[in-house]
């Protein structure tokens, strides 16, 4: 058998303290890597089954004082383990008041409307009520367009030419086509917000008697983006002119494209709600075939004003003033609370406490002004901010960078500089939310379209998701707007003023007769 020669320890002690403390020295590295190891697998565990929310217990609440302790107590962060149970009661769908009723009557026999004690007859004193949502299929028309034809009896039968009389053709959006203003805007609608493919539309067609290929339904498609495009154009302009912007981009698969991943970019402004000041909101896609920061300098041109955004280094060579996003830092800081154990507090805990009260003002200032927001976050957010950055300051200087509570600190000391600007501007949000609401309509088409076939196909797209997601925060539902905007795009001739027809301005009950 062969035996293994073990090497002879040193003799000298000297030799002997230098062995121990290398052999220490390897142990706190892989001590290190075992807690990252655990770490990532905790955290893969809460992702895959806990809940996704990154709400924490209270968010929203603020409290009155400023003079209360910013720095997190231990009851306070006792008090965030505390457990409740609240029952929630099933909700009745809502029927919109407005709907047509139709009642339905449910009356006992004649002969049964006597008492059964004394055999007088009975009054009615009353009824009781039930209502059920009645569902009308989609009922599809053809619409004949019939131009009668007029000719002189008597130019037929002595002169040399005669001349016929019909009306003008109607315009159309897409003219020699079957496809209505409402056919169109169903169609759109119902692949860019409610994400169902072509192949599944062409499905729903032939179920009444209706031979529309996904091939032909595609062709519309791309002929409308191109009709869209002046439009998109001067939404872009106006964009470009709002006093904040905030922007966020996702991978698209493209076929034809040589490249593993592409992207579609989307930046807009204001909310998800019409405002009460007439500022639009507007959401613009623009699709790319890389990530590179040439894109959204390209994009935004020579804007200079703040822009929300994540932490991507690709914004970093545009002109605008980037503004961080507390949701992006709090993230990360949830992360970290979920690898720490159940039930367990720390560090974590403690950045999030500070986080949440940041949160909390903005609860509470949702619906001031620009300028009283500006003065509250002055007065309110700052003094926490502060005491925020002193106690990362100081964490960073015990926690190893390589955890994830380390990765989330400085995470934050990176991007403080920008996640200060909306102390600094009251029209600036806390966080990027906005951006990946905006996306997310396009995340979830993607599931079930699942790619593009083509540069042109993909830019279409963009156009088409344009226009259907600032609709909708305008307040507009899109099958409507798109209606209203086909049947009135074919009048505008080359060089006209749009900006009756964008969102916040068009007119949705304009006689449009001449279309029909």
């Amino acid at each position: 058998m062969k035996t293994h020669d073990k090497k002879p320890l040193p003799d000298d002690v000297e030799s002997l303290k230098k062995m121990v403390l290398k052999l220490q020295s390897e142990n706190q590295g892989l001590q290190q890597k075992l807690r990252h190891v655990m770490e990532q697998w905790q955290l893969s565990l809460q992702k895959r089954f806990a809940a996704s929310t990154e709400g924490l217990p209270g968010q929203g609440s603020l409290f009155n004082e400023l003079e209360a302790s910013l720095e997190p107590e231990a009851d306070e962060i006792a008090a965030d383990e505390t457990i409740t149970y609240t029952r929630k009661k099933t909700r009745r769908p809502s029927i919109d008041a407005s709907l047509p009723r139709e009642d339905v009557l449910h009356d006992i026999p004649d002969e049964d409307k006597v008492c059964d004690c004394c055999g007088h007859d009975l009054h009615r004193m009353g009824e009781e009520t039930s209502e059920e949502l009645e569902f009308i299929p989609a009922t599809l028309k053809v619409l004949r367009h019939v131009r009668p034809k007029y000719s002189c009896r008597s130019c037929e039968k002595h002169g040399t030419e005669t001349h016929i009389k019909i009306a003008p053709v109607p315009l159309s959006i897409l003219p020699k086509s079957i496809a209505s203003p409402s056919l169109l805007a169903q169609i759109i609608s119902a692949k860019f917000q409610f994400g169902l493919p072509l192949y599944r539309q062409e499905a729903l067609f032939k179920q009444f008697g209706i031979e529309l290929n996904r091939q032909t339904m595609s062709r519309w498609l791309l002929k409308v983006s191109d009709k869209l495009r002046p439009l998109y154009r001067r939404m872009h302009d106006i964009l470009l002119e709002q006093p904040m912007l905030w922007a966020d981009e996702t991978t698209v698969n493209v076929l034809d494209v040589d490249k593993s991943k592409c992207y579609m970019w989307v930046y807009g402004c204001g909310t998800d709600k019409p405002k009460p000041d007439g500022l639009p909101n507007i959401v613009l896609y623009d699709y790319q075939d890389g990530r590179g920061s040439s894109h959204p300098v390209h994009f935004l041109q020579d804007y200079q004003g703040p822009l929300q955004v994540d932490g991507y280094q690709g914004y970093e060579k545009t002109d605008a003033q980037l503004a961080g996003c507390w949701a992006h830092a709090r993230r990360k800081f949830i992360e970290a609370k979920a690898v720490q154990g159940k039930n367990k507090t720390g560090k974590a805990d403690q950045a999030l406490s500070f986080i949440q009260k940041l949160y909390g003002i903005e609860q509470r200032i949702r619906d001031y002004t620009v300028e009283a927001k500006h003065a509250a976050r002055q007065e309110l957010s700052l003094p926490i901010m502060n005491k925020l950055k002193d106690w990362l300051d100081k964490s960073a200087l015990s926690v190893n960078n390589q955890s994830l509570l380390g990765k989330a600190i400085h995470y934050t000391l990176g991007q403080w500089s920008k996640l200060q600007v909306y102390v600094a501007n009251g029209a600036v949000a806390i966080d990027n939310n906005r951006a990946e609401r905006a996306i997310k309509p396009f995340v979830i088409g993607r599931k079930a379209w699942l790619f593009s076939k083509s540069r042109g196909g993909a830019q279409a797209s963009a156009i088409l998701y344009s226009v259907v997601e600032t609709a909708k925060a305008n307040g507009l539902m899109p099958v409507d707007y798109l209606m209203a905007l086909f049947k009135q795009l074919p009048l505008i001739s080359d060089g006209d003023d749009l900006d009756h027809l964008l969102p916040w301005n068009i007119s949705l009950s304009v006689n449009t007769a001449a279309t029909e």
